[in-house]
């Protein structure tokens, strides 16, 4: 076992970054943060058949999104590389040929199997804790196939010299993979290696308490990138799923997780995910995030849509009057759009209810001229100069407040009125009120 602090997560590329993988490779990024030491990322990709470039780069991208770097592996390199399975068969070649050496294989009709010395394996699991594991019994654990007779490897054995020649630590991973432990351990003892230190984290179910599966809701990393979640909202959530900080908090920042985060303060208890708390959560981090923060994860959402965002003291005060409406990203260009554009289209369930009212467009008329008169245009004197126009027509002020919203956005639900009108400034507000005049025939 290396005396430095050395973990992996070690994905296979046959799919997308499950919630749960996200969860572990966030508990070997916290351990490693907090001691200080290497976290190795390291592609298991033997399984030739079910591999793709595509499940690769969902697992570097729902990885980087969530701020979980780490400093050996693909894109980055290292002193224990190659980081792919698939390239280092040598490696294996070697070791396979030192058990051999030792009587440790046995062929079984064209495959090589991992002959067993019968024994008990006590685990000392760092969450689970002393676990003692019987494989006297060949009926029960029958001699493990190292590599199939087409010459392809199995998990357990690559798994295990990957460790070794990665000078790996600790392992921590799930705890659906703890029956395999007493397996890897027997094959370190043959080879006079001492094993990692092992901690088994708590497996992730739904409400329900079923064991949570690919098609879950809320299942695939991705999802929430495509949602527009925040990551570090995601990155939150996950880690309150197996650890807590022990005094009920539920929003807490990242850095002080590193802080307090200790294996053995791991909950043995399975955790139930539940996405509803995870969107609560988003909800709290997008309220309180700066500005700037919220521009830059509002931004690829907006060029996705098309929106034309050049002017960035335009898009600025835009999206700092629309920020708190805001619960997923993937909404900012729902919010947002009509303000980019002239060509905006008018919502006619709200057309029609608000300009039904035979009042309505004479009043957006008689708003349209006092705004005219306004010098210098700001959300007081707009405010003052509706509240003042509706005393003096005898009517609410809502009675001008829906007809201009309608007017300037095409919909009846948005900000604040004021401070969408200030934004939009005089000139665009004043064409906006022409352009449904004309329309309703008002003009």
């Amino acid at each position: 076992m290396s005396s430095e602090i050395r973990v992996r997560f070690a994905p296979s590329p046959t799919g997308y970054l499950h919630i749960g993988g996200a969860r572990t490779a966030l508990f070997n990024w916290l351990f490693v943060r907090h001691h200080g030491g290497k976290l190795v990322l390291r592609i298991e990709d033997t399984d030739i058949k079910r591999n793709t470039e595509e499940a690769a780069v969902a697992i570097y991208e729902g990885l980087e999104w969530l701020g979980l770097n780490w400093d050996e592996g693909p894109h980055i390199g290292g002193n224990f590389g190659p980081y792919f399975q698939s390239q280092r068969t040598q490696i294996y070649e070697r070791y396979l040929k030192k058990l051999q050496d030792g009587g440790h294989i046995f062929e079984d009709q064209g495959a090589l199997r991992f002959r067993s010395p019968r024994e008990h394996v006590v685990v000392n699991d760092l969450v689970c804790g002393k676990i003692d594991f019987d494989l006297t019994n060949p009926g029960t654990h029958p001699d493990m196939t190292i590599r199939r007779p087409d010459g392809s490897w199995i998990f357990h054995f690559v798994n295990v010299i990957d460790d070794i020649e990665m000078k790996i630590s600790h392992v921590i991973r799930g705890e659906d993979h703890l029956s395999n432990t007493p397996k890897h351990v027997e094959i370190f003892r043959a080879l006079g290696v001492e094993p990692p230190n092992y901690a088994h984290i708590p497996l992730i179910l739904n409400r329900d308490g079923s064991k949570m599966s690919k098609r879950d809701e809320g299942a695939a990393v991705a999802t929430y990138i495509e949602q527009g979640y925040a990551p570090e909202a995601v990155r939150n959530y996950l880690c309150l799923l197996g650890w807590s900080p022990k005094d009920n908090r539920e929003k807490i920042d990242i850095d002080e997780v590193v802080k307090l985060f200790e294996l053995e303060k791991i909950n043995r208890r399975n955790a139930a995910f539940d996405l509803d708390k995870c969107f609560w959560l988003n909800g709290q981090y997008i309220a309180q995030m700066s500005l700037e923060r919220f521009i830059e994860l509002a931004r690829p959402f907006l060029e996705k849509a098309k929106i034309d965002i050049s002017d960035e003291k335009y898009l600025r005060e835009v999206l700092a009057i629309v920020k708190e409406k805001i619960k997923l990203f993937k909404d900012v260009p729902e919010w947002t759009s009509y303000f980019f554009t002239e060509k905006y289209e008018f919502d006619s369930e709200s057309v029609k209810k608000v300009f039904g009212k035979p009042e309505a467009a004479a009043r957006l008329k008689a708003l349209r001229a006092e705004f005219a008169k306004i010098d210098k245009w700001g959300l007081q004197t707009l405010e003052s100069t509706l509240k003042s126009l509706a005393q003096s027509l005898g009517c609410k002020t809502g009675d001008l407040v829906h007809p201009a919203r309608v007017a300037v956005s095409g919909r009846s639900v948005g900000p604040s009125l004021y401070h969408m009108l200030d934004v939009m400034g005089k000139e665009r507000v004043l064409k906006r009120f022409d352009r449904i005049m004309t329309q309703l025939g008002g003009k």
